[in-house]
C-alpha cells in the first residue's frame, strides 16, 4: 500500500485532501485486485475514477494557482495534460488473466511514480514562487545589500555532513545573487553556465551522500526523498542551453528566476523533509 505521508502535504487543505483521496483510490484498487481473479472490472473502475478525478482536481488546482498569479501555472497545465493523456490512452491487456494483471500493475506503478514526483516537485512549489526572492531574507543582507541567504540554525538537521553540504548550496545561491547585481559585467552568459555546472555537480554529490546515509539507517522516508531529489535534478537538467545562448536581453530576469527557485525549493525541502531525517548518536 502507498501511504499519504506528511512529506506529501503542501499546506493547502483542499489540494491536500484531494491528493489523499487519490492515494485512497489507488490503494482500494490494489486491495480489490488482490482479492479478485479477474482484474478487468477493477482496472476499468480505476481508470474511470481517474478521469473524473483529473478533470475535477486539476481544475481546482489550476484555478487556485491562477487566483494567486502563480508563475508556474503554465508548467502545471502541461504536467496535468500529460497525465490526462496517459490515462485516456490506457488500454488493459486482456489477452490473458496474467497479461491483464501485468498491465494493471504497470498502470499502478505509473500512477504512483507520477503522483509522488508531481506532488514533491510541482505541487510543493505552489504559491512559493509568487513573492520576490529576497522578501523573507532581506534581514540577513549585508550593509551593501549583497548577502541574500544565510545558513542559520533553523536550517540545521543535526547531521554534520548534510549541514555542511547544504551550506555549499547556500553559497552558490549567494554567488548567483551577487552576479545578478554586478553591474560591471554586461554579458553574464559564461558565469551562468558556470553556476549551472556547479549546481548539477552539487546535486549528484550531495543527493548521493544524503541518500546513502538514509539507506544506512533504514530511513522510511528514503523513497520520498529520492523523488524530491529527482525533481530538483530534472529542473536543472531540463534547462535549455540553446535558449540561454540567445538570452542577451533577459539574463538578469533568468538569474532572478533561478535564484527564486533555488531559495524556495531549498528552504522548503530542508525544513519540510531533511530536518525529519534522524541523526545517528555520533552526529547529535
Amino acid at each position: 500500500m502507498y501511504e499519504f505521508t506528511n512529506d506529501c502535504l503542501i499546506g493547502i487543505k483542499e489540494i491536500d485532501d484531494e491528493h489523499a483521496k487519490l492515494f485512497k483510490m489507488i490503494n482500494d484498487a490494489i486491495s480489490m485486485g488482490n482479492e479478485l481473479d479477474d482484474i478487468a472490472p477493477v482496472a476499468n473502475n480505476l481508470i474511470s475514477g481517474l478521469k473524473d478525478y483529473a478533470a475535477t482536481h486539476f481544475a481546482h488546482e489550476e484555478a487556485y494557482m491562477e487566483s494567486i498569479h502563480d508563475p508556474e501555472l503554465d508548467l502545471q497545465k502541461k504536467e496535468h495534460a500529460a497525465f490526462t493523456k496517459k490515462v485516456n490512452e490506457f488500454c488493459l491487456d486482456t489477452s490473458s488473466k496474467e497479461a491483464a494483471k501485468a498491465s494493471f500493475n504497470e498502470c499502478i506503478s505509473f500512477l504512483v511514480r507520477w503522483l509522488y514526483h508531481h506532488i514533491l516537485s510541482n505541487d510543493m512549489m505552489i504559491g512559493k514562487m509568487c513573492t520576490p526572492v529576497n522578501k523573507e531574507n532581506e534581514s540577513s543582507a549585508d550593509a551593501d545589500g549583497k548577502k541574500l541567504f544565510t545558513f542559520t540554525d533553523k536550517y540545521k538537521t543535526g547531521i554534520e555532513f548534510i549541514d555542511e553540504e547544504h551550506k555549499r548550496l547556500f553559497e552558490i545561491i549567494d554567488e548567483t545573487y551577487e552576479l545578478i547585481h554586478d553591474h560591471f559585467i554586461h554579458d553574464k552568459y559564461d558565469q551562468i553556465m558556470s553556476l549551472l555546472d556547479q549546481l548539477k555537480d552539487y546535486t549528484e554529490f550531495h543527493f548521493h551522500d544524503e541518500e546513502e546515509y538514509m539507506k544506512s539507517i533504514n530511513y522510511q522516508g528514503l523513497e520520498a526523498q529520492q523523488l524530491a531529489h529527482a525533481s530538483f535534478i530534472d529542473k536543472l537538467v531540463n534547462i535549455d542551453i540553446h535558449e540561454l545562448e540567445a538570452m542577451d536581453d533577459n539574463q538578469q530576469q533568468y538569474l532572478l528566476d533561478l535564484v527564486n527557485f533555488l531559495v524556495t525549493w531549498l528552504a522548503s525541502h530542508i525544513l519540510g523533509a531533511d530536518k525529519k531525517i534522524p541523526a545517528k548518536p555520533a552526529d547529535k
